[in-house]
């Protein structure tokens, strides 16, 4: 096992994770509501095209951690999962700018004018309720996995591996597959950007 990397102390590290991430569900949740009506110069579904590629990435790393991890390579999987929290990072910027520069793409929304008639409901089919199942289950796992990936990381951290285990059994499958269905969302949505 590794050495600790930080100091234990519960109370600081669970008022910042909580914190942190109410911060962010928050922001989120309000951003997602508004539209920048600015030209950025380029196509703004770039940063959904981004999205897709750090989950995709992300999921990857997230098997190899778990292969690294049970080969007994301590080191390579810190390194590995600390890099995929830092792609996480960054695919929460380039998600909060891609809701404030393209807004709300409609499932189905052939013609792009954010209204879904009986005839493009009917076009879509039953793929559309496949499309809002994947759709509901990683928004609503998306929203409470952060915590659990930050206090996972923070009993790594302190040395504290039984423990870090116990929540990598919850934390790791529902992160990736919050990972893999964000591709899947957007290979299914693309096509109505």
């Amino acid at each position: 096992m590794l050495a600790p990397s930080w100091k234990k102390n519960d109370r600081k590290a669970s008022i910042l994770i909580i914190t942190f991430s109410l911060i962010v569900f928050v922001l989120i949740t309000l951003l997602s509501r508004y539209k920048l009506d600015i030209e950025l110069g380029f196509d703004v579904h770039f940063f959904a095209r981004a999205n897709a590629v750090i989950n995709s990435i992300v999921s990857v790393l997230l098997v190899v951690a778990l292969v690294a991890v049970k080969q007994k390579k301590y080191e390579t999987h810190k390194k590995i999962m600390l890099f995929a929290m830092v792609l996480s990072i960054l695919f929460l910027v380039s998600y909060i700018c891609h809701h404030l520069f393209a807004g709300e793409s409609r499932f189905g929304d052939v013609n792009h004018d954010n209204i879904l008639s009986d005839a493009e409901k009917l076009a879509a089919g039953n793929t559309r309720i496949a499309y809002y199942f994947l759709l509901g289950t990683h928004i609503m796992l998306a929203g409470i996995i952060m915590p659990f990936v930050l206090f996972t990381a923070y009993r790594s951290l302190i040395g504290e591996y039984a423990r870090h285990k116990k929540l990598a059994r919850i934390t790791f499958p529902i992160w990736l597959y919050v990972t893999v269905t964000g591709v899947i969302v957007y290979f299914m949505i693309s096509p109505y950007y």
